[in-house]
C-alpha cells in the first residue's frame, strides 16, 4: 500500500511537469492556426469571455479586501487586454477562399501572450518556493506579493480574448452587410 501512495504522489508531481509545457506548445499552435470566420463561434467566444471578465473582476474585488492593489491591477490589465485584442484583429491575416472567410492571428502577438503565460507560471513557481522557504519567518508579504500580478496576467489574457473575438464578430457582421 505505501508503494501505491508513493507512485500516486509521484504521478501527481511529475504529470504536470510533462503536461504543462505540452499544453503551452499546443496553445501556441492552436492560437496561430488558420481558422474559418464563423459568426456562431465568435459569438460563443464573446459570451464566454464576458463571463470570464465578470468572474475575474469579482475575484479581484474580493481579493482587494486583503490585497488592495488587486482590483486596479486586474481592471487595468483587462482594459489593456481588450485594446491588445482589437490591435490583434488589425494584425490578423484575412482571406476569402471557396466562399468562406478565414483568418490567421498574428504569430508575434500570440508569441508575446504565450510568453506572458510562461513568465507568470515561472514567477509563480519561484514565488511559491520562496514563500514556502520563508514560511516560518516573517515572510507574509512575500506570499501575497504576486497576487495582483497573477490577477493582472489572467485579466490581460481574458481581455485579449474579449477584444479579439468581439472584433472578429464585428468584422464578420460588417462583411455580411
Amino acid at each position: 500500500m505505501p508503494l501505491l501512495i508513493v507512485a500516486l504522489v509521484g504521478l501527481v508531481l511529475i504529470l504536470p511537469l510533462i503536461l504543462v509545457p505540452l499544453s503551452i506548445v499546443q496553445r501556441y499552435r492552436v492560437g496561430t492556426a488558420r481558422r474559418p470566420a464563423r459568426a456562431w463561434v465568435a459569438t460563443l467566444n464573446v459570451v464566454g469571455f464576458l463571463v470570464s471578465s465578470c468572474i475575474i473582476v469579482l475575484t479581484a474585488s474580493v481579493t482587494a479586501l486583503w490585497v488592495p492593489p488587486a482590483l486596479p491591477a486586474a481592471a487595468a490589465a483587462l482594459a489593456a487586454g481588450v485594446l491588445t485584442g482589437v490591435i490583434g484583429l488589425w494584425l490578423s491575416h484575412w482571406e476569402y477562399r471557396d466562399g468562406t472567410r478565414y483568418f490567421t492571428p498574428n504569430r508575434w502577438l500570440v508569441t508575446v501572450l504565450t510568453l506572458v503565460v510562461v513568465g507568470r507560471l515561472g514567477y509563480g513557481a519561484w514565488r511559491t518556493w520562496h514563500a514556502w522557504a520563508a514560511w516560518g519567518s516573517d515572510g507574509g508579504w512575500l506570499a501575497s506579493a504576486g497576487v495582483p500580478g497573477s490577477l493582472a496576467a489572467g485579466a490581460l489574457l481574458i481581455g485579449y480574448g474579449l477584444g479579439f473575438w468581439s472584433s472578429v464578430r464585428w468584422r464578420i457582421g460588417q462583411r455580411a452587410n
